[in-house]
């Protein structure tokens, strides 16, 4: 069942989600957060940066981070994160905020997502605020808490 959105404004650039636990599997894979966004299905896999504290059902506010293996510029389709269940694999969304010293675009694919460029030669000035782009995303993407909702 979908749970109905907050309402209250926060961060545009903070992913504002349901704590679905933290798993912690057998060696040698790592701990991960397990996230649901409001009015989705998603079940992500972030590893935890520092302290993660969430209550299973409880709403959490924080940052998800990932390395873009390519962004390119799409003319069509809409906001997603694929797979809907796992580890983030590929990120479509609209370009938000533009880190240009960072080397990061922000881009709302339902949640904010951080990227990290990784391809040589790619430049986050390059890229507008609006655009829609598309990226695959390198394995070990992140959730840093920013607080609780």
């Amino acid at each position: 069942m979908l749970s109905p959105a907050p309402t209250s404004k926060v961060d545009p650039k903070l992913a504002r989600g349901t704590c679905l636990g933290i798993e912690t599997p057998p060696a040698p894979k790592k701990p991960y957060v397990r996230l649901t966004l409001s009015n989705t299905q998603y079940d992500l896999h972030l590893a935890p940066v520092g302290t993660v504290a969430c209550e299973v059902g409880k709403r959490i506010l924080g940052t998800i981070r990932g390395e873009a293996r390519r962004v390119d510029t799409v003319n069509m389709g809409g906001r997603y994160i694929e797979p809907v269940i796992g580890r983030p694999r590929r990120v479509q969304g609209t370009v938000i905020a533009v880190d240009a010293p960072a080397n990061t675009l922000v881009v709302d694919a339902g949640a904010p997502v951080h990227l990290v460029l990784t391809a040589p030669g790619q430049r986050a000035d390059r890229f507008a605020i609006g655009a829609l782009v598309s990226c695959d995303v390198h394995e070990g993407a992140t959730f840093t808490q920013a607080g609780r909702d």
